[in-house]
């Protein structure tokens, strides 16, 4: 595993908002790679941060980042919607801060046999914690023509599900679609030559699979709900997502508990990144960043 370019997306801003002096305790409730990790833990010597992640690689490389700061964070393999056991195991009652930053790492769209990518050739995985079970490889060979095309246009705000989905279907008749490339070029088929000017023709479909394999949309609504009792009185959350259903997500259920008097919304729209971040870091382009405070 060597070693990844990591640029922790809307860096500023997020520690921005979570930061605060004296002691505090941080949860990292997608630690990834550490970036976000590292500078709130710099910025205030006083804090504690506690990292989960599904992805034991990620911890790894985070373990490694955080190292100067050996005493003052733990980490969890755990799924986001754990955080009330990964808090009790800690002995904490609720936090001064959470973060979650969703979407795939560099990691592991850098490391070619996870599957996440179609730039290399590699089996059919997708999965964030290796010790699930469904893959990939299950979802397109396995699931029928309705239920994918129902989540290539629903997780893939795909306007050519059906032609796609049913593609699928007729190419793994003759054999079982194995390799991330053999996707890639059955779903680029499936497409309108051309109609893609800017992203890969398979962009949304690997999307959506993505999602499906990992329940990412399941998790994230879970997580949510158990955030007003995850969080001291003044404590906030911040959420960073890369596409406009995940983003819906994190707003409807801030504005719900605003309404309930939990919460208050911190950003009436979502901060977005600068044109100089998209510059260096042309993946933070989509990013959405929210925020809300335990009231």
């Amino acid at each position: 595993m060597g070693s990844v370019e990591h640029f922790p997306v809307l860096l500023e801003e997020t520690v921005n908002l979570l930061s605060r002096e004296g002691e505090a305790v941080y949860v990292d409730a997608t630690i990834g790679l550490g970036g976000h990790s590292y500078e709130l833990l710099r910025r205030n010597p006083k804090a504690y941060l506690i990292g989960i992640d599904k992805d034991p690689n990620a911890l790894e490389v985070a373990e490694r980042r955080l190292k100067e700061f050996e005493g003052r964070f733990s980490l969890y393999q755990a799924d986001y919607r754990d955080i009330d056991e990964v808090l009790k195991a800690e002995g904490i009652e609720a936090a001064d801060g959470i973060l979650m930053d969703l979407g795939v790492s560099m990691l592991q769209l850098k490391t070619p046999e996870r599957g996440f990518s179609f730039m290399e050739e590699a089996p059919l995985d997708m999965r964030m914690d290796p010790r699930q079970r469904l893959t990939a490889y299950d979802v397109v060979n396995r699931y029928s023509e309705r239920e994918l095309a129902r989540i290539i246009r629903e997780f893939g705000e795909e306007r050519f599900a059906p032609r796609i989905a049913r593609a699928i279907v007729q190419y793994r008749r003759k054999k079982p679609i194995e390799t991330t490339r053999e996707l890639a070029e059955i779903v680029e088929r499936a497409v309108p030559k051309g109609f893609y000017r800017r992203i890969h023709p398979a962009t949304k479909t690997f999307q959506a699979i993505r999602i499906e394999v990992n329940r990412e949309l399941e998790h994230l609504k879970e997580a949510l709900l158990e955030v007003p009792n995850l969080l001291k009185v003044g404590g906030r959350v911040a959420v960073i997502s890369f596409h406009s259903l995940e983003d819906r997500i994190v707003k409807h259920t801030f504005r719900h508990f605003e309404k309930e008097g939990l919460l208050k919304v911190l950003t009436k729209k979502p901060i977005t990144p600068s044109e100089e971040e998209i510059r260096k870091n042309p993946p933070s382009r989509s990013a959405k960043l929210r925020a809300a405070e335990r009231v």
